[in-house]
């Protein structure tokens, strides 16, 4: 009888490792407790449940300073945004200054502003940083500067170019002319060279 029953107890020990792993996950938790404990204690400490903050209970108080802090975020990363976006638009050749840039010269079409051009046209298609800045609609033909003149000079010679058209791998000051505005000013074998520019009246602005 006695033999039966110490069979029976021996059943029911846990093994080792299990036991092991018992005592451990006891230990997690209390540990778990223990630093939450001083989480909380150090949070009363620095917000006691006894004042107000912001005119209301502490849990009110986190409220407030959150939502205080949410705007905040907002409203400077609003600021920062006008202020890159105007600074980008100050280092845009728009305006009554001379502009230098590299020019160079490709085979038009049709282009973004709804004109069709020749190699012959002394056109010219600006930058696409310059020409999306000034656009008032999702329609490229309605952009202010299409049809805009502006004359471009090297050495002693000059011509005057209508812009109809946007260059996509221009960079803010460059020019993208036809083939016969280009042999106007430089050999096209050369194919990009320096040139000085500026706008002719009206000048656009943003």
């Amino acid at each position: 009888m006695e033999n039966a029953k110490a069979q029976r107890v021996e059943e029911f020990h846990l093994p080792e490792w299990e036991t092991t792993a018992r005592h451990g996950g006891e230990k997690d938790i209390r540990h778990k407790q223990s630093v939450k404990g001083r989480a909380f204690i150090v949070f009363d400490h620095v917000m006691p449940r006894d004042k107000k903050y912001f005119v209301c209970s502490r849990k009110g108080g986190c409220i407030a300073i959150s939502i205080f802090l949410v705007l905040l975020a907002l409203i400077l990363g609003l600021a920062i945004g006008l202020g890159r976006k105007t600074s980008q638009h100050q280092n845009l050749p728009l305006g009554s200054q001379t502009y230098t840039g590299d020019l160079t010269y490709y085979d038009p079409g049709l282009g973004a502003c709804g004109v069709t051009s020749s190699d012959t046209d002394h056109i010219v298609s600006i930058s696409h940083f310059t020409f999306d800045a000034v656009s008032k609609s999702s329609n490229p033909n309605a952009n202010p500067l299409c049809g805009h003149k502006l004359r471009a000079v090297r050495n002693g010679n000059s011509i005057d170019l209508t812009v109809v058209d946007r260059c996509v791998g221009c960079q803010a000051t460059d020019l993208d002319v036809s083939p016969g505005a280009f042999k106007q000013l430089a050999d096209a074998t050369l194919g990009r060279v320096e040139v000085t520019w500026a706008w002719l009246p009206p000048v656009p602005t943003i």
